[in-house]
């Protein structure tokens, strides 16, 4: 039997968290924190135990830029292969989308029905007009200036994705305000666009912290 007098500190301090929380919206996040308190693993532990390979790398992107976290992705496994001679199953590689670099997770129909080419400012390489599809996965010629670092690619090689729900949560309150829109209809249409295959993970810098704590070296990509 569990020891009431144990458990009451970070029970007290749960609670707090939550009133605190509330006050600015995240309760629905803590709430989930509480729930899986008394769980031995969580879905975003055992996302981490995942990662492969003895080589590992995490990319930490918190914008798009042009891509490059992707790009970077592929070349690591393509020259880690080469590098230490080893087939690319011994290469790990996690690629955190944070903060600007969210909608690289999403399909298509997200871009086009929210603008988000316009609002995070990414432009469509074949236009140069605000993209209304993603530009990083399911690519067109042009989109790339290497194929094989399209998201979808990078996903069927073995390259753990995540989604920060914390820049999906703010920043589809702003896209949400910005239309006139209740914020959890936009909120609840964006975590079901994201792309098969990519992680949505507390927070970014959480992926960040427990790709490192894998053994990941880190390498900024935005």
């Amino acid at each position: 039997m569990p020891d009431s007098k144990a458990s009451t500190p970070r029970r007290d301090f749960l609670g707090g968290l939550a009133a605190t929380a509330a006050a600015i919206g995240l309760g629905d996040l803590v709430a989930q924190a509480q729930a899986a308190e008394p769980a031995t693993g969580t879905e975003f532990q055992s996302w981490l135990e995942s990662i492969p390979g003895k080589y590992r790398q995490v990319y930490d992107a918190p914008s798009a830029n042009n891509g490059f976290a992707l790009i970077w992705s592929h070349v690591f496994l393509m020259t880690g292969a080469q590098g230490y001679g080893v087939p690319e199953n011994e290469l790990g590689v996690v690629l955190v989308l944070r903060h600007s670099a969210i909608p690289i997770a999403f399909r298509d129909e997200l871009w086009d029905k929210y603008k988000l080419g316009e609002y995070f400012k990414i432009n469509d390489p074949t236009t140069n007009a605000p993209a209304t599809r993603n530009p990083f996965a399911y690519i067109k010629p042009g989109d790339m200036p290497l194929p094989e670092a399209a998201l979808e690619k990078l996903i069927a090689r073995g390259v753990r994705v995540a989604a920060c729900a914390m820049a999906i949560h703010f920043q589809s309150m702003r896209v949400a305000q910005a239309a006139g829109v209740p914020h959890e209809t936009v909120k609840k249409d964006w975590l079901a666009g994201v792309i098969p295959g990519i992680q949505v993970v507390p927070s970014g810098v959480l992926a960040v912290n427990g790709a490192q704590s894998k053994g990941c070296s880190y390498c900024f990509a935005g």
